[in-house]
């Protein structure tokens, strides 16, 4: 363990100490979940904004929970942060046996789709040898946030075949579920129990709407892209414009409130615009390069 490694566990179990910090030693594997989750996102937003330097300290603060967690644990007997990190090398080195096991050139995955489906076959034998469940399914936790755990527990069924080819004709099936789960919500939100069809009721129309969210992660999935990430910067790009064309309101001397939705529509429309030229600015011929 590096000396600097070793400063922190140091710290973290001066913090903990009888003479510590009284916020740290009250602290339980409990009461830090929420700083846990926080951090997580926080760093997820400095991955977005692309900043390094911010993503240095938020990784820090990732690493923190890590060890508070490891130290708690070590005075109540149960593991420590040394018990952490040799397990993790234990589990690498166990996942990756076309990296560190025998030199097989022959047996080695030739591509990413490949490593994966070894992965989940060893974690499978690993699940076996410990006597637990053997779904596919297993270790998709369901406290992650609903449109990354639709999409895990997508990507763990097609990787035991479970899932439409990968091409032109399954990413037409794709867009085929979508169309049939829009009009299956359609339906729901057009009957009533005064209508010969069964009664549709709120759970009803939240079972159809949630289905349509299913098969939306299922496109994301097929064409490469994280849906929780991309909600996540549609939200963030919502926020901004909307922040503009309140502003822009402001400037005129109005509330939105007395607006109408085509006065604020017209707002909107010029957020975007300035938004987009100010991520993507036009170079004026006076400071082009000469060629």
């Amino acid at each position: 363990m590096s000396d600097r490694f070793s400063k922190l566990i140091d710290l973290m179990a001066t913090l903990r100490a009888p003479n510590g910090c009284p916020w740290d030693r009250k602290q339980t594997h409990e009461s830090l979940k929420p700083y846990l989750l926080e951090e997580t996102y926080e760093v997820l937003e400095t991955i977005d904004h692309q900043d390094d330097a911010k993503l240095r300290e938020e990784l820090g603060d990732v690493l923190l929970q890590v060890i508070f967690h490891s130290q708690i644990a070590a005075e109540a007997g149960t593991f420590t942060i040394d018990d952490v990190v040799d397990q993790l090398s234990t589990k690498l080195v166990r996942r990756h046996p076309h990296v560190f096991g025998d030199d097989n050139a022959a047996a080695r995955p030739a591509n990413g789709e490949q490593v994966l489906s070894q992965w989940e076959e060893i974690k499978k034998a690993e699940r076996r040898a410990a006597g637990g469940p053997q779904s596919a399914l297993d270790g998709v936790p369901k406290a992650l946030p609903a449109l990354l755990r639709a999409y895990q527990v997508q990507a763990r069924a097609s990787r035991v075949g479970f899932d439409w080819s990968h091409d032109a004709v399954g990413l037409e099936e794709v867009f085929k579920k979508i169309t049939e789960e829009i009009g299956e919500l359609r339906a729901a939100l057009a009957h009533s129990p005064a209508t010969p069809a069964p009664a549709t009721g709120p759970d009803d129309i939240a079972g159809e709407l949630g289905d349509l969210l299913f098969s939306l992660v299922n496109l994301a999935r097929f064409i490469k892209v994280n849906p929780e990430d991309a909600l996540r910067q549609s939200t963030d790009r919502f926020v901004e414009r909307f922040a503009l064309v309140e502003s822009q309101a402001a400037a005129q001397h109005r509330a939105l409130t007395d607006m109408t939705l085509a006065e604020m529509d017209a707002l909107w429309e010029n957020a975007k615009q300035r938004l987009r030229e100010q991520a993507h600015p036009r170079t004026s011929p006076s400071t082009q390069e000469k060629s």
